[in-house]
């Protein structure tokens, strides 16, 4: 059997599974145990989740750090302890009352650089223990408000029933932001509380959905992009001469004055690693991906 070829898998995740059921899937599909994640999904959720196999898995800790893009419903009148559609109810107040104006208000003042109180249900560590395993054991947690950027935040249909207005919304913020938060504080703000009944994640940096495959297609035809291809999409690139190339390959610095996290390539296009700037015209290596 020929060996797993390194790269990424863009899954469009589907509702009702955790990231981490995708990863044994792709797992399975690409015969190997070194996959992982750049990022994880909700169950709730659904949408883009990059996956890498085999060396791939370097890049991931990288493309973490990218923005991200995301369609979401949120629903006013009802809190619940996740801020989500998965908690339980904590309280009811009739958001019938609010006025588009003051929803779409509420909503801007979102958007730019923010301080944003995660979700107690979150995957942050508090003392060595995630908060939703703290939440799940009976504890009360209080995370600490954090710096965001909410790009852009775009406000689609509103639509009343009964005590409560759903609201769908498009999201591109920086990585580390939480869409729960978001529908959390404009509810608050509102004073009628609020949750998501739906997200799905459309772009992680220049993954989309376009590119982004069900599992049941990879099951069909599974296949990987390439790590060069990869890392083109996800970094600036610089093709290098052989000797610089052979430099690289021992791991050395580089005479070159790179604008931050820069993808370099040999002469044949080959990707061998990530540098990053460290002045006016010195880099280093900040992964390499050859031997």
């Amino acid at each position: 059997m020929s060996s797993p070829v390194a790269g990424l898998v863009i899954v469009d995740k589907p509702a009702g599974v955790t990231s981490h059921d995708v990863v044994a899937r792709v797992r399975r599909l690409a015969g190997t145990r070194k996959v992982g994640h750049a990022g994880t999904l909700d169950p709730m959720a659904t949408g883009v989740l990059v996956l890498g196999v085999e060396r791939a898995t370097r890049l991931l800790g990288h493309l973490m750090l990218t923005e991200k893009s995301y369609d979401a419903t949120v629903r006013l009148g009802i809190s619940t302890t996740t801020d989500d559609a998965e908690g339980e109810v904590v309280a009811e107040t009739t958001a019938s009352g609010l006025t588009e104006d003051e929803v779409r208000s509420a909503f801007a003042t979102q958007v730019g650089d923010i301080l944003q109180v995660p979700t107690a249900v979150s995957a942050i560590k508090v003392d060595g223990k995630r908060a939703y395993q703290r939440v799940r054991d009976g504890e009360q947690v209080e995370l600490k408000a954090r710096p965001v950027t909410v790009h852009e935040l775009t406000v689609g249909e509103l639509r009343s029933e009964g005590d409560v207005v759903d609201v769908d919304i498009s999201v591109r913020c920086s990585s580390g932001t939480y869409i729960r938060a978001i529908a959390r504080d404009v509810g608050a703000a509102l004073g009628v509380g609020g949750h998501l009944t739906m997200l799905r994640r459309t772009a992680v940096g220049p993954y989309d959905l376009a590119a982004a495959k069900t599992l049941d297609e990879l099951a069909d035809e599974f296949g990987v992009l390439g790590l060069s291809d990869a890392a083109r999409a996800a970094f600036p690139a610089y093709d290098l001469s052989e000797e610089q190339a052979q430099d690289v390959r021992y791991g050395r610095k580089l005479g070159l004055g790179l604008d931050g996290l820069t993808a370099v390539f040999a002469p044949d296009g080959e990707f061998l690693a990530l540098y990053e700037p460290v002045g006016a015209q010195s880099a280093k290596a900040a992964a390499v991906f050859v031997g």
